[in-house]
């Protein structure tokens, strides 16, 4: 990631008026994307979900739980003309502090089994495979399974 692009990465809290912008994205990289409620019930259950910005455009976004000294990592998303610069991994690394500060040592996620590049960058972020969720995620073919993660500070 270029000095540049870094200097002008800002995290701020999700607000609802993010939703349209927050849907642009999801619609375009993913084939079976959250819905706008989803997104919705979130911020309505006090979930934390966290919006990155490089001069002002919305780059990707997350939302998260935190309960118990664990953090769930419920979306990780960076808009398809970011992506592969980087910017995955610098959100983790901002979670991972954010998590830390509110008492969680253990983060966990699934990522769908044919999801290489989500699976490479989770694994040189630390995390390792634990278990699996069989028909986890819906696809085109019926259910695809989900890889379990977990990231120990």
């Amino acid at each position: 990631m270029s000095t540049q692009l870094k200097q002008s990465l800002q995290f701020r809290r999700m607000v609802a008026a993010d939703l349209d912008a927050v849907m642009a994205i999801e619609n375009v990289i993913y084939t079976h994307p959250w819905t706008r409620g989803n997104f919705a019930d979130s911020l309505a259950a006090g979930s934390h979900c966290w919006v990155m910005e490089s001069n002002a455009v919305m780059t990707g976004y997350a939302v998260l739980n935190i309960a118990a000294g664990e953090a769930h990592l419920l979306n990780l998303s960076i808009a398809g003309s970011w992506q592969r610069r980087g910017l995955g991994r610098t959100f983790l690394f901002y979670l991972y502090d954010f998590i830390g500060k509110n008492g969680a040592d253990v983060l966990f996620l699934e990522v769908r089994e044919s999801n290489l590049g989500a699976r490479a960058l989770y694994a040189q972020a630390g995390f390792r495979e634990i278990g699996t969720r069989r028909g986890y995620y819906p696809s085109y073919i019926g259910r695809e399974d989900a890889i379990v993660l977990e990231y120990k500070s």
